[in-house]
């Protein structure tokens, strides 16, 4: 004998949900959730270089970013690129150390003939990037237990209006 299941009666009404921090316009504000991470990372590490306030170290041409890579980064722009990417990861993830990003930024080592491995990436990097982002007031020390660090209000507000103004360039 076969079964046939009846379609399931909707109980539930759908009702528009209400936020109370949406304008009466219901335009919300954008935020670095809303806007593609390529766009953002590029975009951001255009504006750390144009304000002038991050300046690059003296060994940024010469080093290699891990122990597994041959070559240090093509790219003459490449510290700014990984600041902006590292400033974001904060601001989405909260509480993230130096060995966090080791670990993001990790890859496969090469052994030869050995079977490959994951290794972490070098850690003076973020290191020297938190520094200079703490000097900027967009990132603070985390007071968890945790560890690691935060983004500030003043920083969650300029990564903010960087997402706002590449959603309005989207949208043109």
């Amino acid at each position: 004998a076969r079964v046939v299941q009846e379609p399931r009666a909707q109980t539930a009404m759908t009702v528009p949900r209400v936020s109370n921090n949406v304008p009466e316009d219901g335009v919300c504000g954008v935020t670095v959730k809303d806007v593609p991470a390529n766009d953002f990372i590029t975009a951001y590490a255009a504006h750390l270089k144009r304000t002038g306030k991050m300046e690059l170290p003296k060994w940024s041409d010469l080093v290699k970013t891990a122990k597994f890579k041959e070559l240090a980064p093509y790219d003459p722009d490449w510290y700014y690129v990984r600041a902006a990417a590292i400033a974001r990861r904060v601001y989405l993830r909260g509480d993230v150390g130096v060995g966090a990003m080791r670990k993001i930024y990790g890859g496969s080592q090469r052994r030869g003939t050995i079977k490959e491995k994951f290794s972490t990436s070098g850690g003076s990097i973020p290191r020297h990037i938190f520094h200079q982002l703490e000097a900027m007031k967009i990132i603070e020390k985390s007071d968890s237990s945790k560890g690691g660090r935060r983004i500030t209000e003043t920083g969650q507000r300029d990564l903010d209006s960087i997402a706002g103004q590449i959603k309005q360039a989207q949208e043109e």
